[in-house]
This record gives structure tokens, C-alpha cells and sequence, in this order.
């Protein structure tokens, strides 16, 4: 499943942000690269310790547990530490690649990487390309956001950005095993407590809802993995 979120992070936050990446520590982004995406990688990321790096991961994290959204269509169990990467002069593009499929969050604590996740942190007619490709079962989509959006994808799916030829792209990019593995039971999820929620703005409590919250919750039961 490809989602979209619209304002996960505020203005007054990404004004923050701007602030704290202002002579921030760039380094190469090949932290993050398995052996074959190295080949194809030409950006830069921040030290995670940096303090830049602390704060907006902080940030991100706090917005994502107030988005109930975003907890219906991941169902996280771990988040891969969020890092932040910028893409900008001859450090430019993401080639083609598929992520990793498991990630060392600390010592002997990993991450399957079920969804991949970007938080855009630049506005869109800051730069020139930077657009986010992702082969999709409904072909190749072209993703570019307004800043403090989030986009929501399948870790299985073949990516890339593109060369940003204006300007810099800034985002903040992190992975998450999902309770519930399967990205088709997870859709389903999704649809039915969607399908719930409107239904219980509509009628409230109807009993109709409170038979569906029972499906929901049976469904995510016998699928989720704790």
C-alpha cells in the first residue's frame, strides 16, 4: 500500500527544523547502503548523534505517535532510528534499488523492514527534480510533497530519487516492521478501520460498528505478530 499523509509536521516545526540543520554536519550517505545500493547512492546524511539529528528525529517520532492515521495504515511494532538525508549538488540522486531487509537498530536488536517511510522536509518549488519513484502494483509512481508530508510504501518496492538539478532536497527516512507482516492483511486493516471510522462519524455506536470493530479486531489477532 502507497500513502500519502498531508501535514505531519507543522510550520512552526519545519521552521524549526531549518534552524537546526543550519551548518549542520553533512556527511556521505553510504551508512545506510547495503553493498548494492552503495553503488547507486550519491547523497548525504547526518551523523545520527549530531545534535540536528536528535532533534528532528525526536520531532518525527513525537508527530508519528499523535497521527492515528499513520498507526491504522503501519501498525508498527519497531522504527528503524529515523535519519536525515539531503540531496544537493554532485551528491544528488538514488539510483534504482530495493532496502535491506533487515536493519540493526542496536546490538543484537533488529528491524525487518516491512514499509519505508519519508518525511519531505523541503518545499517542492525549492528544488528542481528530488522526485521519489516507486514501482507500484499499479505501475511507477512519481512522488514529490509539500514540506512535513509523509509518504508510506512497501519496503519490497524498487525505488529511487531522482537527480535533484536545483537547489536541495531535504527529508527525513526511516523503516518499520509492521505487526502484521503481510502488506495485503495490512491494507485490509486499513480499509476496514477507515471504513469503521466513517461509519462511526456517520451513525456513532450503531450496532452495525460495534460488529465491525469485532471483525477488526479478530482479523488483527489472527495476523499480528507481537
Amino acid at each position: 500500500m502507497l500513502l500519502t499523509l498531508p501535514n505531519l509536521l507543522s510550520a512552526e516545526e519545519l521552521s524549526q527544523t531549518r534552524a537546526w540543520l543550519k551548518d549542520a554536519p553533512w556527511e556521505p550517505g553510504l551508512g545506510t547502503a547495503g553493498r548494492q545500493a552503495a553503488m547507486v547512492k550519491h547523497n548525504e546524511q547526518l551523523p545520527q548523534s549530531c545534535d540536528a539529528a536528535v532533534n528532528i528525529r525526536e520531532m518525527v517520532l513525537k508527530a508519528l505517535n499523535a497521527n492515528p492515521t499513520f498507526f491504522s495504515a503501519t501498525l508498527p511494532k519497531k522504527i528503524y532510528t529515523p535519519r536525515i538525508n539531503r540531496y544537493a549538488g554532485d551528491s544528488n540522486y538514488f539510483g534504482n534499488h530495493i532496502d535491506g531487509a533487515i536493519r540493526m537498530l542496536s546490538h543484537e536488536k533488529r528491524v525487518r523492514t516491512d514499509i519505508s517511510c519519508t518525511v519531505f522536509l523541503s518545499e517542492p518549488d525549492s528544488y528542481d527534480g528530488g522526485e521519489l519513484t516507486i514501482a507500484d502494483t499499479y505501475g511507477e509512481q512519481s512522488i514529490k510533497l509539500p514540506a512535513g508530508s509523509i509518504v508510506i510504501y512497501p519496503g519490497t518496492s524498487l525505488h529511487q530519487v531522482k537527480p535533484v538539478t536545483r537547489g536541495e532536497r531535504l527529508a527525513c527516512f526511516f523503516w518499520i516492521e509492521s505487526l502484521v507482516r503481510s502488506d495485503e492483511q495490512r491494507r485490509l486493516l486499513y480499509e476496514l478501520d477507515m471504513s469503521l471510522l466513517s461509519l462511526r462519524n456517520q451513525y456513532g455506536e450503531i450496532p452495525e460498528a460495534v460488529t465491525q470493530t469485532g471483525v477488526y479486531h479478530n482479523l488483527l489477532r489472527m495476523w499480528a505478530d507481537t
